[in-house]
């Protein structure tokens, strides 16, 4: 493990305004998100604020918020997010090795709007291979050290063969010493043997079984009759 537990403490803020207005963002200032396995995925609808989360659990680690990794940043001015600058981690012996020195410090974030540029950073053109395969390639490229790696929706260009190729990398990854902080509505990423899996909602944080997952349940319950889904949404 490279981190233990995320805590923000916010000297002054107003409760009702974003992001503080946030259920999870509020519990993680009040009890903090403890790290229980190598794999965390944070799940939950969109607007639950898990991507607010991830990106700010990145910026605390010192990862580039527009993306990318702990050697190279992206062409942005962009400055800390409000809530990223707040963050702070409780760390096992290596990660503190890792938070206190920036030359030690290992990892990436990966977001699904700047996968090309990622890929282009691994050396190959944008144009030359497709969405799904940039986002692999970042993968087979970047996530090989012991570090603290932050994905944002990484399935949103990814086939379902590509989804299981990831799951392969990121076992291996964890079998290295890596530690991964995944958002995703995948029921496939999810299912990963001895992931924790976080929801996100307005109850705040909240930990569950992938099988009493909500987005597991619906996926189920579509493939097995999509009509009782599409009838309430189509004329």
């Amino acid at each position: 493990m490279i981190v233990e537990r995320a805590y923000a403490h916010v000297a002054a803020h107003d409760e009702d305004e974003w992001p503080w207005s946030v259920p999870c963002v509020r519990q993680l200032m009040g009890e903090g998100l403890r790290f229980t396995a190598p794999v965390t995925f944070l799940v939950g609808e969109n607007g639950s604020g898990k991507s607010t989360l991830v990106e700010a659990l990145a910026e605390g680690f010192g990862l580039d918020s527009w993306g990318g990794s702990h050697d190279w940043r992206y062409a942005t001015q962009r400055g800390k997010s409000v809530l990223g600058e707040r963050v702070r981690f409780d760390a096992a012996p290596r990660g503190r090795r890792m938070l206190g020195s920036r030359a030690a410090r290992k990892g990436f974030f990966l977001r699904a709007e700047t996968a090309l540029d990622a890929l282009d950073r691994e050396g190959f053109a944008p144009d030359s291979v497709s969405h799904g395969e940039g986002f692999l390639a970042a993968f087979r490229g970047k996530f090989l050290q012991p570090g603290l790696y932050v994905m944002d929706e990484p399935e949103a260009a990814l086939s379902f063969s590509s989804c299981l190729e990831l799951l392969g990398h990121l076992d291996q990854l964890t079998k290295r010493g890596g530690q991964v902080v995944c958002a995703t509505h995948s029921p496939l990423l999810t299912a990963l043997p001895g992931a924790d899996i976080v929801e996100v909602g307005e109850h705040g944080l909240r930990r569950v079984e992938w099988r009493d997952l909500a987005l597991v349940d619906h996926w189920r319950r579509y493939l097995a009759d999509p009509g009782s889904y599409l009838r309430h949404v189509l004329e």
